[in-house]
């Protein structure tokens, strides 16, 4: 199992399940499919998370050379530099998006900024609400709008279903990981959705959020006249309530890094399988 944990905590899974809902992008919005976007946005993910891993840890630890530090976390420094090598080769090939990526980029450091070992910045700490929603913005920007950047004749409202849609489905995700957190937050004195409101509002506000998805990922189906993604799409709805439930117990490692994660996984080949 230790290339299995090696591949969740290097962000290797969670870069292929990017790349697989920029697959359910082009699918869904009848768009062709684009192979250098998947390469392209699997090594942003790959590089930004193994980036924020590297800024996570340094923020937590008590070593002061950083010589010392980089040799202990050689292996997210390695995939972090040939993430973003990939990344620089993909763009050769798709320089028209480079304004886009450059503002997920920013999207990422503005992530980061509660980490970052500046006294300036340690007001960021407190934006709970609003890191957990740029988080869920940032997966939603990247894995629809890049990969319709150069589509042709795209109907705005169809684009605007599908980013609503995904963006209310990534926050689902991101409150689960933030519940899990929510002890460690508070000791480390960072803020997150679920450190800012009770166990009892965060459920109503899960509820909202998930009647929400299921509206906008409906509408967008039923535009389509697409019967078989509509019943993909709530089998992929009643997984993640599932999921969701799963998640307000106690669990473990693998739960949140694999099953959680791969709930994106999930979605995409459900389409997948109803486009046959």
């Amino acid at each position: 199992m230790r290339w299995l944990h090696f591949i969740l905590s290097h962000s290797i899974f969670i870069s292929i399940c990017a790349a697989a809902l920029c697959y359910q992008t082009f699918e869904l919005l009848h768009i062709p499919f684009n192979y250098f976007v998947y390469g392209l946005v699997f090594f942003a993910t790959l590089c930004s998370y193994n980036f924020y891993w590297l800024i996570s840890k340094y923020h937590f630890t008590t070593i002061n050379d950083m010589s010392i530090f980089l040799k202990m976390h050689f292996s997210n420094v390695f995939i972090f530099v040939m993430a973003a090598i990939g990344l620089l080769c993909c763009l050769y090939f798709l320089p028209a998006v480079i304004p886009s990526v450059s503002i997920a980029v920013l999207l990422t450091l503005l992530y980061s900024l509660p980490l970052w070992p500046l006294k300036q910045l340690a007001f960021t700490r407190k934006a709970g609400f609003l890191k957990t929603s740029l988080l869920a913005f940032t997966w939603a920007y990247v894995t629809v709008m890049i990969p319709v950047h150069d589509a042709v004749a795209v109907p705005g409202l169809s684009v605007g279903l599908l980013f609503t849609a995904r963006f209310l489905f990534m926050l689902m995700l991101c409150v689960i990981f933030d519940s899990r957190d929510i002890k460690v937050d508070k000791i480390n004195s960072l803020r997150s959705l679920a450190t800012d409101v009770s166990t009892k509002t965060l459920r109503v506000i899960m509820a909202v959020v998930f009647t929400l998805y299921l509206a906008a990922g409906f509408i967008l189906r039923y535009h389509f006249n697409d019967n078989a993604q509509i019943i993909a799409f709530f089998i992929t709805g009643m997984v993640t309530f599932i999921v969701y439930m799963q998640s307000r117990k106690d669990k473990g490692y693998f739960f949140y890094y694999f099953l959680v994660d791969g709930l994106m996984l999930f979605s995409a080949a459900a389409t997948f399988v109803a486009s046959i």
